[in-house]
């Protein structure tokens, strides 16, 4: 199956091409022509004019949609929560766990690993959001989930399933130091969240592998005093690992467009993700989520107790409308963002991230508006 898409407004990670064309063969790109004209190969020819056509969209974090969350474990919820992103941009997915029992994680794992060897499959593997994290900063974390590494738990998931591509820890619990070394020797991207981690413990997780920040700044402290003294929290720790990367929550109430800006301008497009931090009520005329807590009030999801927010409902497109329309970032750093970047950090912009021939033909064709007109998962229209 041959498809011209044409007279479009094309990022290439050259920069953007005015009118030009992208020619998908099944599943991969085929070329990119800065021409319009039609194709006479073709079996399909799709018109862009007045669109932007970018990469598919590459979700670190997201924990469900469209009523399912990948807590649930299951073939049919995994599958759900997929397809209800796939329609909004998300073209390659690493499902996210909150923090569980051993029981949950070997259900999800052995579900994803399984998924994950489909034709064509948009799951990429597993984030494991926990369950190693400081309790003083659980946020929406199930409290009673919450726990200190432990070593055999650990290695057995990694070692007995091959789904989990990245882990995100507290760094200064007891053992988590281990634990990032233990994961990078087995190619897992180590990161850092809902921590209480000030500079000398950000310091010690990144020279023992720890490359990445979980929703950064969401559930870890900036600037503070500890009685008289000043101290340097995880944010400016973050910033002070020039290398590390983060991950925003780009649904314009998690952190305010301001920081979204700041955070863009100071670490720049290539190391700034953007994220959904997606629950089940996502994308979906539900309002169920997996954790009862859980509610939906201002276009966001909050404990009941409104304590804490508790992830957002946000799709890939609403991240670069947000980046945008309300903290002034560039389209095609916003686009950057959504794709390049996370592919980058997860190690599959060898397939992943970019329009460029010989790459998985994953494809969001937005409007005037940015708003997903269209989308191409694997060369195929999503219905």
């Amino acid at each position: 199956m041959l498809t011209q898409i044409y007279n479009g407004h094309i990022l290439t990670p050259q920069g953007w091409i005015n009118g030009g064309s992208v020619i998908m063969e099944d599943s991969r790109i085929a070329e990119i022509k800065n021409s319009a004209n039609l194709e006479p190969k073709a079996d399909v020819h799709v018109n862009a004019y007045g669109m932007h056509v970018v990469p598919g969209g590459v979700e670190l974090h997201c924990h469900g949609g469209g009523g399912s969350d990948f807590m649930e474990g299951t073939p049919e919820a995994f599958r759900t929560a997929v397809h209800a992103h796939l329609k909004h941009g998300t073209t390659a997915m690493f499902a996210t766990l909150s923090s569980a029992t051993l029981p949950m994680m070997e259900r999800a794992c052995a579900t994803c690993s399984e998924l994950m060897k489909e034709p064509d499959s948009p799951i990429m593997g597993l984030h494991l959001e926990g369950p190693y994290f400081n309790p003083r900063k659980a946020g929406a974390q199930m409290p009673e989930l919450i726990r200190n590494p432990d070593v055999a738990e650990y290695h057995h998931i990694v070692e007995d399933y091959d789904a989990v591509k990245r882990w995100s820890a507290a760094p200064e619990l007891p053992g988590a130091i281990e634990m990032g070394r233990y994961l990078v020797d087995k190619g897992i991207v180590a990161a850092i969240g809902h921590t209480d981690a000030e500079y000398p413990d950000v310091k010690a997780a990144y020279e023992a592998g720890y490359t990445h920040a979980t929703h950064f700044y969401n559930g870890m402290p900036g600037f503070h005093n500890v009685r008289e003294f000043k101290h340097a929290g995880t944010v400016e720790a973050v910033y002070l690992m020039e290398d590390m990367t983060v991950e925003m929550i780009a649904d314009g109430i998690h952190v305010p467009p301001s920081i979204l800006k700041l955070v863009h301008r100071i670490k720049g497009v290539e190391r700034t993700a953007l994220i959904t931090d997606a629950l089940a009520m996502t994308a979906s005329d539900s309002d169920r989520a997996f954790d009862p807590r859980v509610i939906i009030e201002d276009g966001v999801c909050k404990l009941s107790d409104r304590s804490a927010l508790a992830g957002s409902i946000a799709t890939m497109d609403r991240l670069i409308r947000t980046a945008v329309q309300q903290a002034g970032i560039p389209l095609n750093d916003a686009c950057r963002m959504v794709s390049e970047t996370p592919a980058r950090i997860m190690g599959i912009y060898d397939r992943k991230g970019s329009l460029q021939r010989g790459k998985d033909a994953d494809i969001i064709l937005l409007d005037s508006d940015l708003n997903a007109h269209a989308v191409y998962s694997m060369g195929k229209l999503v219905e």
